[in-house]
Order: structure tokens, then C-alpha cells, then sequence
């Protein structure tokens, strides 16, 4: 991977954050990939972990932070400093590779140290330069900082999950640190953020945009507060309201995927065929396929404890597995792939958040063939995806793992196809 040499500009940041963010993704998914087809554990460890600590924090620490200071000015990029995040996530990737390589699980605790100190220095300087009127004011900015927040809480469930393993009969951590926990609480993040940039860049600039505003107001109480009031009862263990909960997210995505379809339709009949939106689009489709698997595993987790290892009975694994890929390699890839193309191409074009903050984010940044090519990479993306999630319920280790293969290299292509549009800019 060549990273460009670093001059201080944003426009260059914006590329080595590019490079190293998909190139993170793309491992993620190899290793996983290889770690399926020959049993290999240590690659099945590992892939989670790169893509939560490596492209969790760096979307939040820089994408999101683009994404909220084209809205608050005052809220300044210093790239500097988002290099040296740059550098400090990929040594944390050495950390826990090696934590786990050599299962030193007060390295993985280090880790999470490291981690959180990074996003609450982010989260200080935010909360320094805007108040909490002035955040409340703007409906996606809400979704943005929230998200930094879950990311620091994320961050310190790594923490005390390195601490619980080192010291396993120690009492005063709680029982549901665990593992699955923990992905679950880094998964929250990236998918509030996504909502945000949905509201900013669709239905915020839309001839409906006060009504967009107020449903998108309302949909931030029930999406936020549905998610840490069904982390609250999963710990308690009430079905009932597990299901209640679930099914009324349910309902939300649902709602939201067929608005956003015809919000789709609309603007590719007036404008263009953006593959960003495509992109967005197919994200929207997968959390749909995320809730309903969500849902059946509620169902199987009838009786057995949160924190059980395996969290479902092994022959409703599939589930579970289905569950989180959906949620990962379908929800949060596709949308944050679409958001790239339209953020980092902004950028590009004027050296600065201008474009972004304009009506001409969503216009044709990149050339024809450009968004040719993205297109055919949604397409190879979306038929691995599925051969992936069928690969869960069939048991196919081949399957899974060529399927894995071809995705992480449909998800590096995006790095290649946005560098040929950069190098005419």
C-alpha cells in the first residue's frame, strides 16, 4: 500500500485515510476468509478485532469529524493531528494482534487504554468548541456526537475485557463483559453515524426537509434510546421486552428503507445514478436483513444466559453469525463505502469542507467511469455478501471463504477506483 507523502494539507489526509482505512477492511476480510477455509484460529480471532479497532475508530475519528465540522465551522480540521490518529490506530493494531498472538490479554487491555484516552481527547476538544444547545440544535450532529461517545464506551469495554481475561475470578468486573459484548457495543458507532449522514445528505435537503427534520428528530430517541434500553433487558434477560424492542426497530427500518427507496427513485429520475446512494440503499436493505436475524436469534436465546459461549445452541449458530456479518459486511461496509464516495471526492475538489457544506455534494464529483466501475464493485459486493450469509446456513467453509475473499477484494477496489478519479483532480 503506498501512502502519499504528508504536506500538511487536508486533501492528502483524506487519501491516506482512504488507503489505510480499506486496506484495513479488506484484511479484515481475507483473514476471515483464510481463517474459514483452513481452520486456522488465530485469523479468526484476529479479523474482528482489526475491523472494530482499526475502521471503527478511524471512521469515527476522522470521517465523522469531517461530517460534523461541514456543518460547525468552528470545529476545525487539523490534519496533523488526524495523521497522528492514523498512527496511533495502527499501533493499536499491533497490539492486539500481537495480544492475541501471543494471548497476552493485558496487552488487549493496554490497548483499549490507548483507545480510549485517543477518543476522549476528541470528545474534549468537541465538547470545548461546541455546547450542548448548539449540538442539540442540528438533528445530525446529535447522531455524530453520540456516536463518539458509544465509541469511547466501546472503547472501554476493551478494556475491561483484556482486565476480565487476565484476571478471570476477578469479582468487581460485570459478567456481561465479554467478547460478544464487545463487538456489539463497537458495532453501535458506525451505525448511528450512518443515520446522521442519511438525514444530511437525503431527506435534509429534500423539498420535505422540516418534516424530514422532525421524524428524524423522533427517529434519534428511538433508534439511540431503543439500542441502550435493549442493551439494559438483554441483561436482565426479559424476553418479552428483547422482542418488543427488536420488533419495533424492526418496524423503523422498514419504514426507513422503503421512504429512502422512493427518495432513490426520485433523484435518479431528476439527477443522476449516484452509487453513493446505491450504496446507501443496499446498506439500508442489509440492516433489514440484520434486524430479522437479530430477531431469530432473541427467539433461540430463549433460556441460555447472556455471555454463554457459545451465545446460541451450535446448530443455530448460523444465526448468530448471519447476524453480525449482516450487520458488518452488509449495514456498515455498504453505507460507509457510499459515504466515502461522496465525502472524500468533496473534499478532493476544493481542498477544503466547502463542497460537503454546498448542494454540490451530491453531484457528479466523479467521472462516468468512475461511477461505472462502483456500480459493478456494488454488484461483485453485494453477491459475495449474499454468498457469505448462505454460506452461515449451509455450513460451507469453501464457500464462506472464497466468498470472504472476493469481498475484501471488491472492498479494496473502492481504494483503486477513488484514486483514479483523485489523480485527474
Amino acid at each position: 500500500m503506498k501512502l502519499f507523502r504528508f504536506n500538511g494539507e487536508l486533501s492528502t489526509i483524506v487519501t491516506i485515510f482512504l488507503s489505510v482505512s480499506v486496506t484495513i477492511v479488506a484484511i479484515a476480510s481475507l483473514l476471515g476468509a483464510v481463517g474459514a477455509m483452513n481452520g486456522n484460529l488465530f485469523f479468526l480471532k484476529l479479523h474482528p478485532y482489526l475491523f472494530f479497532i482499526g475502521f471503527g475508530n478511524l471512521a469515527i475519528l476522522i470521517l465523522n469529524r469531517y461530517l460534523t465540522a461541514a456543518i460547525y465551522p468552528e470545529l476545525k480540521i487539523d490534519p496533523s493531528k488526524q495523521l497522528s490518529y492514523i498512527y496511533l490506530i495502527l499501533f493499536s493494531l499491533a497490539m492486539i494482534t500481537l495480544s492475541i498472538a501471543m494471548e497476552w490479554p493485558l496487552l488487549k487491555a493496554m490497548t483499549g487504554l490507548l483507545l480510549m484516552v485517543i477518543v476522549a481527547g476528541a470528545l474534549t476538544e468537541i465538547f470545548t468548541t461546541l455546547s450542548i444547545p448548539r449540538i442539540w440544535k442540528e438533528v445530525s450532529v446529535r447522531y455524530y456526537i453520540f456516536d463518539v461517545l458509544f465509541l469511547l464506551v466501546a472503547n472501554i469495554g476493551l478494556f475491561t475485557l483484556g482486565l476480565k481475561e487476565a484476571f478471570p475470578n476477578l469479582g468487581i468486573i460485570p459478567f456481561f463483559v465479554t467478547q460478544s459484548s464487545y463487538f456489539l457495543g463497537s458495532s453501535f458507532p458506525l451505525s448511528i453515524s450512518v443515520m446522521g449522514f442519511l438525514y444530511t445528505y437525503a431527506w435534509g435537503r429534500s423539498s420535505k426537509r422540516e418534516l424530514a427534520k422532525r421524524l428524524f428528530s423522533l427517529w434519534f430517541y428511538i433508534f439511540v434510546g431503543g439500542v441502550l434500553f435493549f442493551l439494559i433487558v438483554i441483561l436482565l434477560e426479559n424476553y418479552l421486552s428483547m422482542m418488543m424492542i427488536s420488533h419495533f426497530l424492526l418496524f423503523g427500518v422498514m419504514a426507513l428503507l422503503g421512504s429512502f427507496a422512493i427518495y432513490l427513485y426520485t433523484f435518479f429520475n431528476n439527477k443522476f445514478h449516484h452509487p453513493a446512494l446505491a450504496f446507501l440503499l443496499s446498506g439500508l436493505a442489509l440492516l433489514f436483513a440484520t434486524s430479522a436475524f437479530g430477531i431469530m436469534n432473541i427467539y433461540y436465546l430463549k433460556g441460555v444466559h447472556f455471555g454463554t459461549i457459545p451465545p446460541l445452541r451450535f446448530d443455530r449458530m448460523w444465526i448468530y453469525h448471519s447476524h453480525t456479518h449482516a450487520a458488518l459486511l452488509g449495514w456498515i461496509t455498504f453505507s460507509f463505502i457510499g459515504m466515502i464516495y461522496i465525502v472524500i471526492p468533496s473534499i478532493m475538489r476544493s481542498n477544503s469542507l466547502e463542497t460537503l457544506r454546498s448542494e454540490y455534494a451530491l453531484s457528479p464529483l466523479v467521472g462516468q467511469a468512475v461511477m461505472k466501475r462502483a456500480f459493478i464493485q456494488l454488484t461483485v459486493l453485494l453477491l459475495s455478501c449474499s454468498a457469505i450469509l448462505l454460506a452461515f446456513y449451509l455450513e460451507s467453509n469453501l464457500l464462506l471463504g472464497w466468498a470472504g475473499c472476493v469481498y475484501g477484494c471488491a472492498v479494496y477496489y473502492l481504494r483503486v477506483n477513488l484514486l483514479r478519479s483523485i489523480q485527474t483532480v
